[in-house]
C-alpha cells in the first residue's frame, strides 16, 4: 500500500488561485464591460434574486465560450469557475485565468478530479460565488443537453442555494457588428435543496427552471416539463 507521504502532489497545489477580486480582475472586468458595450446590448432581469453575500452557485446554460462574459458582467460580485485544463497550458494565459477566478479541471476525469472538486468546495467555504455550467460542455445552439449532477451535489453537500441563470444571444457575438447584438441574462429566484432530495431530482429542478426562461428552440431535452412538476 502506498503511504500518504509517498503520494504525488498535484502540481496545481503549487499555484496561487485567487479567492478574491484581484486588481487585475477588477481592471479586466471594467475593460470588458466597456468593450462589450460596443457590440452587446445587454439586458439583465432578476438581479434582485442574486444574493449580495454568502456562498451561492450560479448555474447557467452553456452555448459558447463567450457565456462567461455576460455572466460576470451581470453580477455585482466576482464569480469563480471551472475551466478546461487545456486553457492553462500557456503560462501567461494560466496566470491571467488564475487571477480572474478560473481554476482548471481535467475533463477526462470529470467529477473524479479531486483537486478541482476540493477547490470548488473551498470557494463555497469562503462564502463566494461558484459559477457552473451543469451541462458540462457547450450545446452549440442545439438546445439544452442532459445535465450532470455535480452542481446539485455541491449544493446539497454545502447546503447553499443555486441561482439558475438563462443566457441567450451570446452565440451571436460579432456576427452583426457594428450593430450591437442583443444578449439577455435572466437570474431566477434561488433554489434550495430539499431535505432528503437526491442530486438527480435537484438537477432536474435547476434545469427545468433554466429551460423555462429560454426560447423554445433552446430548451432541448428539458423542453417538456413533467405534469405536476414544480421547481419551488
Amino acid at each position: 500500500m502506498t503511504s500518504l507521504e509517498n503520494q504525488p502532489i498535484d502540481p496545481r497545489e503549487k499555484e496561487n488561485y485567487a479567492l478574491k477580486a484581484t486588481p487585475f480582475r477588477i481592471g479586466l472586468t471594467a475593460t470588458l464591460t466597456w468593450g462589450f458595450k460596443l457590440f452587446m446590448d445587454l439586458t439583465v432581469e432578476g438581479l434582485r434574486n442574486f444574493p449580495r453575500e454568502g456562498a451561492v452557485i450560479v448555474a447557467a446554460n452553456h452555448v459558447t465560450n463567450f457565456d462567461v462574459f455576460p455572466m460576470q458582467i451581470s453580477l455585482p460580485r466576482p464569480i469563480f469557475y471551472m475551466a478546461k485544463d487545456a486553457l492553462f497550458k500557456n503560462p501567461l494565459a494560466a496566470w491571467g485565468l488564475r487571477n480572474v477566478g478560473a481554476f482548471p479541471v481535467d475533463r477526462q476525469l470529470g467529477g473524479k478530479d479531486d483537486w478541482a472538486m476540493n477547490h470548488a468546495r473551498k470557494i463555497l467555504d469562503n462564502g463566494l460565488t461558484l459559477g457552473m455550467f451543469p451541462e458540462g460542455t457547450r450545446s452549440r445552439g442545439e438546445g439544452l443537453g442532459l445535465a450532470k449532477t455535480g452542481t446539485a451535489r455541491f449544493a446539497i453537500e454545502k447546503q447553499v442555494p443555486v441561482l439558475p441563470m438563462a443566457i441567450t444571444g451570446s452565440d451571436k457575438f460579432f456576427r452583426e457588428f457594428p450593430k450591437r447584438n442583443p444578449v439577455r441574462v435572466v437570474m431566477c429566484p434561488p433554489l434550495y435543496p430539499d431535505p432528503g432530495e437526491t442530486a438527480l431530482a435537484f438537477t432536474d429542478r435547476i434545469m427545468f427552471t433554466i429551460a423555462a426562461n429560454l426560447p423554445d428552440e433552446m430548451r432541448g431535452v428539458y423542453a417538456e416539463i413533467p405534469r405536476g412538476f414544480s421547481a419551488l
